[in-house]
């Protein structure tokens, strides 16, 4: 009897069985094969799908238990999807088993080929990742081309300084520290350039500062400002620049290299700040300044604590004030006083702002509830002197006028 490969399986029926009594595997296959046939016609006879090698072995799983047998089927098919749910629903209309009732039911059709395809996909997302990208033919161009820049590398002069093979012709030079920083700038097109080999600076590189434009290309570490500063010292040197803080000259990418290329200061103003002087005439300039801009904005501001400071107020006055304040506690309004400290009037806090608008010789006002920015601003544009309330959400320095509350009476 012939079985489905696993190769050419596409289906899997899964089903259970009960069966209300004791049976055995051959006797739940025979009932398959048994009740189906004929049912379903020539063409979908189980047995003969089997020798077919359309439907596989059928798998038979059961437990015995308290005079019942339970367990699951299991029927690999090649079919299409329509014939095996056919199958499938035959199996179903199984109702004895021997002498003993029994009810089969689908669990589910299992397509293999969506686990079969989600493995293939996961496998190849695996194989991608470990798939080396060919070099492109770019990438490939520059690699030689880089090499055969650092294979240029030249001796000069009588100390044998490490150096580009363009030093002779080029108009202008970059002096770096070491070797690994001439090849590194080889490597990326700069041929102009040439190595100190050490702190003191040889004849050759002075040599070569007196007849060329000269451009000192140093480490962004204090190894490198003190290279700087004997440049400046000992040679006619022209410009400057370093590579960013913490970083070498050797290690730097093309993109860095031309940065700071392009930063260089003139030799000149390096020495201008590395004498202090130019730190120096800020900080004065900073001081002048500042001292000018107090002066300017806020004039007001001090003329207004000078006079707080020289007219304190006589007793009898905040005697008067203080009453006032008292008067109006509760009422949510404010009295309008006159530099006689007499009563103009007395109107609701909400339209003081509206009234002081339309007088002009209001000397105080004294108000229930607390100062705010807008009263003040509004006492000020219309030359009110004092502001008296229980409390005050602004202080005295911030305005014009002078401020008073509860605790000062």
């Amino acid at each position: 009897m012939g079985k489905v490969s696993p190769v050419t399986t596409k289906y899997i029926i899964h089903s259970t069985i009960n069966v209300e009594g004791l049976v055995d595997k051959p006797d739940v296959i025979g009932a398959i094969f048994g009740q189906t046939e004929g049912f379903l016609g020539q063409d979908l006879e189980l047995r003969e799908l089997q020798r077919a090698g359309k439907v596989g072995r059928i798998e038979v799983n059961l437990n015995n238990v308290n005079s019942r047998s339970t367990g699951n089927i299991i029927m690999p098919t090649s079919l299409d999807k329509a014939e095996t749910a056919i199958i499938g629903a035959a199996i179903e209309t199984i109702e004895r088993i021997g002498p003993c009732n029994a009810k089969v039911k689908i669990l589910k059709i299992e397509d293999v080929r969506v686990s079969k395809r989600g493995f293939v996909i996961a496998r190849a997302k695996e194989l991608l990742r470990e798939l080396q990208t060919s070099i492109d033919s770019q990438e490939l161009t520059e690699e030689v081309a880089q090499a055969v820049r650092v294979m240029e590398i030249t001796e000069w002069g009588v100390e044998r300084l490490p150096a580009g093979p363009g030093v002779n012709d080029s108009e202008e030079i970059i002096v770096v520290e070491g070797r690994a920083d001439v090849l590194n700038l080889l490597k990326n097109g700069f041929k102009n350039t040439i190595a100190l080999n050490g702190t003191s600076v040889p004849q050759t590189v002075k040599e070569l500062c007196r007849q060329k434009t000269v451009t000192a290309f140093v480490d962004g570490d204090r190894g490198g400002d003190m290279i700087l500063r004997e440049l400046i010292d000992a040679t006619e040197i022209d410009f400057i620049t370093k590579a960013p803080a913490g970083k070498e000259v050797e290690e730097l990418t093309k993109k860095e290299i031309h940065v700071a290329l392009r930063a260089k200061i003139a030799a000149e103003q390096f020495r201008f700040e590395v004498n202090g002087s130019k730190k120096q005439q800020y900080n004065n300039l900073q001081k002048r300044n500042i001292k000018e801009v107090v002066k300017r904005d806020f004039p007001r501001r001090e003329e207004q604590r000078t006079m707080q400071r020289q007219e304190p107020l006589e007793k009898g006055v905040k005697e008067n004030f203080r009453g006032m304040l008292d008067d109006l506690v509760g009422t949510r309004g404010a009295y309008l006083i006159d530099e006689s400290y007499n009563v103009l009037g007395k109107v609701p806090v909400s339209e003081l702002e509206t009234t002081l608008k339309g007088l002009k010789n209001v000397f105080a006002v004294v108000l229930d509830g607390a100062i705010t920015r807008e009263i003040s601003k509004s006492a000020e544009e219309n030359n009110v002197k004092f502001l008296i309330a229980a409390n005050s959400n602004i202080r005295n320095e911030d305005v014009k006028i002078r401020i008073l509350t509860s605790q000062d009476l």
